[in-house]
């Protein structure tokens, strides 16, 4: 069946002055290094139409997807459904939630809405008779598992092995470089889409304003011939550009840098075809409980409880936490599945653990199951129900990490699921 692709990004860099998110305390936008986009991608056939939005920001509420998808709906007679959206988890970007205290900005998030629509249309519009190349690779070193295990049983979030306490790591990361890339019939590139998986922390702790690695990685897809390079981040709930092995960082440059040369060493490899079996998406609403804290953890006491930046935030933030938990009982989260050929990309509302991340790939066999974390919503840190045990930052009682050790089982049981049953 013949395929269509189309793909165009605008620009969503917020003015200055704009509240910052990703470290907790307040911070403000006072320079811009580099600029922020929403990128769209359309594929489509008359099996079916799917799209993916990404967005150079640390999250994406729920209630902004439904917005998106309506409009999209409404205004673009595409199926808001079928639209993925979901963000690299920048952490140099706008307040796009509240996340400790920097408050959300509403005027940014109408506008985001709006640019994401016109990103998506001029995608529809831009769309034409294309093949696609689908291929993976792997990339061992520019991320790392940040929980190191210590010989008293906790685990210690950005840990290093300078310290003799130190015993080993405590899990895996994903090393696959999942590629998708769309050129018209006459050889002309139209766009790539590229899942990785790592947290964009870098110049998160000041003024600055920057879409981070995957900034790079779009600006070097772009010298590439590469006309608009999506970035779908994974599970990287534990994972980041610090080693705790080595005690090196890997740069935003040079991680965007490695990662667009191995993009493009895959897509050479990789054979371009006209027609893909299988165009379509799913969706499953699954209910994830509240943890029922301790007065431990509460006070952020517990064993392994690792507070960052100022413990007082956290005690600032917990009459709300409580709160939100008495009356809400339950934590609403859409998994979502888009299904080009073999593979099946699987949306995660949460910074979601590699561990539950690599089991949903494994046992959604035979399809090629890839994660997309940071997609349509944000629950917050789900780790693996093992991690409880240890402790370490993401485990820690906390607006950002709030739900029972058995969400991670949840979403991944109903991303199985759904990618096997195929609806």
């Amino acid at each position: 069946m013949t395929l269509q692709a189309g793909f165009a990004e605008v620009d969503i860099t917020p003015p200055l002055g704009t509240n910052k998110i990703g470290w907790l305390k307040l911070l403000v936008i006072d320079s811009i290094h580099d600029p922020l986009y929403a990128r769209a991608a359309v594929i489509e056939s008359p099996a079916g139409r799917v799209g993916f939005i990404a967005l150079d920001t640390l999250s994406v509420r729920w209630s902004t997807v439904r917005a998106i998808r309506e409009r999209i709906t409404r205004e673009l007679n595409f199926p808001g459904e079928a639209v993925m959206v979901g963000a690299t988890h920048n952490h140099g970007g706008p307040a796009v939630a509240t996340i400790g205290e920097s408050p959300r900005d509403e005027k940014y998030l109408a506008d985001l809405v709006d640019k994401c629509v016109l990103a998506f249309g001029r995608a529809i519009k831009a769309s034409v008779p294309a093949r696609v190349a689908m291929g993976s690779g792997f990339e061992f070193n520019i991320s790392f598992n940040r929980r190191v295990i210590t010989r008293n049983g906790v685990v210690r979030t950005h840990g290093t092995f300078t310290d003799p306490a130190s015993l080993c790591l405590e899990g895996p990361i994903d090393p696959e470089v999942a590629v998708l890339a769309a050129k018209s019939l006459d050889g002309r590139p139209l766009g790539a889409i590229v899942n990785f998986t790592c947290h964009p922390t870098h110049l998160g702790g000041d003024g600055t304003c920057t879409a981070g690695w995957p900034g790079v990685y779009a600006d070097e897809m772009k010298k590439r011939g590469w006309p608009v390079p999506l970035l779908l981040q994974g599970a990287a709930g534990e994972i980041a550009t610090a080693d705790p092995a080595s005690g090196k960082s890997i740069s935003m440059e040079e991680m965007g840098a490695v990662l667009a040369a191995d993009a493009q060493k895959i897509i050479d490899a990789t054979p371009f075809r006209e027609a893909l079996d299988r165009i379509g998406s799913g969706q499953r609403t699954v209910q994830l409980p509240y943890r029922q804290a301790s007065d431990e953890e509460i006070k952020g006491t517990l064993k392994g409880a690792q507070r960052f930046v100022d413990p007082a935030i956290y005690d600032r933030g917990m009459p709300m936490l409580l709160e939100r938990i008495r009356t809400r009982k339950i934590q609403p989260a859409e998994v979502q599945a888009i299904f080009l050929g073999e593979r099946a990309y699987v949306s995660i509302p949460a910074e979601y653990f590699v561990g539950p991340g690599l089991r949903i790939k494994e046992e959604a066999r035979p399809a090629h199951a890839l994660i997309v974390g940071y997609a349509n919503g944000m629950v917050g840190y789900v780790p693996s129900a093992e991690a409880f045990q240890r402790g370490g930052y993401e485990t820690t009682f906390a607006m950002s990490s709030r739900l029972a050790p058995e969400a991670a089982n949840i979403l991944s049981d109903a991303a199985i699921d759904l990618v096997k049953r195929g609806v």
